[in-house]
């Protein structure tokens, strides 16, 4: 029988092998993330490796519950600190372009990050009040299969 709690541990270890991936395509592209950077940030392929690193560190480490929190915490801020980057590629037609998507696609993604966010805070949390389980829960399927389109 599938519970929240168990669900919640299925939707931490897909997250995290999200994170691992995208952190493993920054190494093995960093071209497509350097065309959604801002540019007004210096060291810009040095960046990308940096945010992929985290991105694989914090996919690591949240498989772990014992480092599970510090993990989520590292994601919410690491969610954070690349956001201009999604506001970038919103304002910048060459960006657009680069991806191969339109403006109204780039807006479809700018409020993704907050679906991202609550379910890492979620997956900090050792315990969760039900009905904030089961919005993450619903929120967690939509966001995978948006995520699973790009």
């Amino acid at each position: 029988m599938l519970t929240i709690n168990n669900f919640k541990i299925l939707t931490v270890y897909v997250m995290s092998i999200l994170y691992i991936v995208v952190g493993i395509k920054h190494f093995t592209d960093p071209i497509f993330f350097l065309n959604i950077m801002p540019d007004y940030l210096a060291y810009q392929l040095e960046l990308v490796y940096l945010s992929g690193f985290f991105e694989i560190l914090f996919g690591v480490l949240l498989i772990f519950k014992s480092t599970r929190f510090y993990a989520s915490w590292g994601i919410i801020l690491l969610l954070l600190a690349v956001f201009p980057a999604n506001i970038f590629l919103y304002t910048s037609e060459i960006a657009q372009e680069s991806l191969g998507i339109s403006k109204n696609q780039a807006l479809i993604r700018l409020p993704f990050q907050i679906p991202l966010i609550l379910l890492a805070y979620w997956h900090s949390l050792k315990n969760s009040k039900r009905i904030f389980s089961i919005i993450c829960g619903i929120i967690f399927i939509p966001t995978i299969i948006y995520f699973g389109s790009l």
